[in-house]
């Protein structure tokens, strides 16, 4: 399910928007910067301040998480079933050693999601055909840079 480049993106990426649905049907959505790949039909992430998102998950366990390299605009989207692992469990503390977070010590719950599709996510900047990964990268990577705090205002 997970094809290698799929897997490559999460590990670079870390950073997934995790998608679930409140009891009362309002959407949430809450980024998570502790992903990790487990195997090839399963990521999974530390959960450290997320109660709305462990609440939605234990009333319904639907969820669909996004990654998306934002130097060239392309990741993908990832649909699946997740389950709340608690702290004390011994399935938490095995998986907590795969975490290699420094928040480790703050995780509270880990969440592994069984990944049940997967699609790609494209830019419509590739739309006209003629733009390339290395175009993007160089526009996006510009952007970035002229966002940064100058130097001058560093101590």
């Amino acid at each position: 399910m997970l094809a290698p480049d799929m897997q490559r993106i999460v590990e670079e990426q870390r950073l997934g928007f995790v998608a679930t649905v409140a009891p009362d049907g309002t959407p949430n959505v809450s980024p998570k910067g502790t992903f990790i790949v487990l195997d090839a039909k399963t990521i999974a992430f530390g959960e450290i301040r997320s109660p709305a998102t462990i609440r939605n998950l234990r009333a319904n366990p639907c969820v669909e998480v996004n990654f998306v390299d934002p130097f060239v605009r392309e990741g993908y989207r990832f649909a699946g079933a997740a389950m709340v692992i608690e702290r004390g469990s011994a399935d938490f503390d095995a998986l907590l050693g795969r975490l290699r977070s420094a928040l480790a010590p703050r995780v509270c719950a880990i969440v592994t999601i069984t990944v049940t599709k997967a699609q790609a996510l494209t830019s419509p900047a590739y739309d006209d055909a003629k733009t390339t990964q290395a175009e993007l990268r160089r526009m996006w990577t510009a952007r970035f840079r002229r966002l940064q705090p100058s130097e001058r205002f560093e101590e």
